[in-house]
């Protein structure tokens, strides 16, 4: 059998959403830990490398500063880059799943990266909330990794996730945003309890909804939001005695003075506000508006748009928290309403 060498560590994954410069340099470190390659050894050239594998040379020198940066390799002028230490390794290997890409879930990426630091190997995909891939992604990974960190949302199709989720090692699960029923085990999960969410929520906005007739949820047919969510705005509206409506098409539906609208997703978000001011209504006087999960633009839209949302940050950052310290536990992350001039 042919022994490995370098260039066959080297993985880029046209899919994966983890950068790839950090693919590059998670698959040098994997070279150094299989000693495959050994202190001293002069890394290819980036010419070389970007002939190679058909990478930018910005992006391998962006690899190349960041192995720098975390002690795996030092320069030398008209040289190179060479292996400078052979202790380092990267006990922490994460495969990371996010149903979709958004503000709200960079967020989550961003304080979970950031609490984790450097010396963590992360390969990060996205399925678009489709439970075929979802299946896909989870089966065709058979690297060892460390930890399994997943956010469980399907459009549809996601009634056997808990199938696929439960041939996982369990001390090496954590879910994120949503549990879900059938999971065996010990493991660790930060979720939102939507239900109740929403409905302690709307509870801290009830002056302010007073002086509207009608709420009115905006949650479409093909939706991965739970229906919890729908639970919790129907049963505050019956226990509060407000006229309500659960909207699936807000491209379509009515909108009237005195209405309260909440929105689910930012592209309903735009369609609103679009169709709002086609009325020329006033937003928060003659119309409320209220935005489900919370994003820096929505402090400035139209002076202020009120939200209703987890705290995104906190949920990556405890995330972390558990792999650093191996720990299991089942968190519900806090839940806030923050009024602006949108109501």
């Amino acid at each position: 059998m042919k022994p490995l060498t370098f260039f066959d560590f080297i993985k880029i994954d046209e899919y994966s959403a983890t950068p790839k410069y950090l693919q590059l340099a998670n698959s040098i470190v994997n070279a150094i830990e299989a000693a495959v390659i050994q202190k001293d050894y002069l890394l290819p050239s980036i010419n070389e490398l970007s002939y190679q594998f058909d990478i930018s040379r910005d992006t391998i020198q962006k690899s190349y500063r960041h192995l720098k940066k975390i002690g795996v390799v030092n320069s030398f002028p008209g040289k190179g880059y060479c292996i400078s230490n052979m202790d380092f390794r990267q006990k922490l290997r994460i495969f990371l799943l996010f149903n979709k890409l958004s503000a709200h879930k960079k967020i989550i990426y961003d304080a979970l990266v950031a609490a984790l630091g450097d010396d963590v190997a992360i390969d990060f995909y996205i399925y678009n909330n489709d439970f075929k891939l979802f299946k896909k992604l989870l089966q065709s990974k058979k690297q060892e990794y460390s930890h399994f960190v997943i956010i469980p949302h399907f459009i549809e199709g996601g009634e056997n996730a808990h199938e696929i989720i439960n041939a996982i090692p369990k001390d090496k699960l954590i879910l994120l945003n949503k549990n879900i029923a059938g999971i065996e085990g010990d493991y660790s999960v930060v979720f939102e309890n939507f239900e109740k969410d929403i409905f302690e929520a709307l509870y801290q906005a009830r002056a302010q909804l007073s002086k509207y007739h009608t709420l009115r949820l905006i949650f479409p047919d093909q939706s991965y939001f739970p229906v919890e969510i729908i639970n919790g705005f129907q049963r505050f509206c019956q226990q509060y005695a407000f006229n309500h409506e659960v909207v699936n098409n807000i491209s379509i539906a009515p909108i009237n003075k005195g209405e309260v609208f909440i929105n689910l997703m930012e592209d309903d978000l735009v369609i609103l506000l679009e169709r709002i001011m086609e009325h020329k209504f006033k937003v928060g006087k003659e119309v409320g508006v209220i935005s489900y999960n919370e994003t820096p633009i929505k402090k400035v839209i139209l002076n202020g748009i009120t939200t209703i949302s987890t705290d995104f940050k906190y949920m990556g950052t405890v995330a972390a928290g558990m792999i650093l310290e191996s720990s299991k536990r089942h968190i519900e992350v806090p839940f806030y309403y923050t009024r602006r001039a949108s109501l």
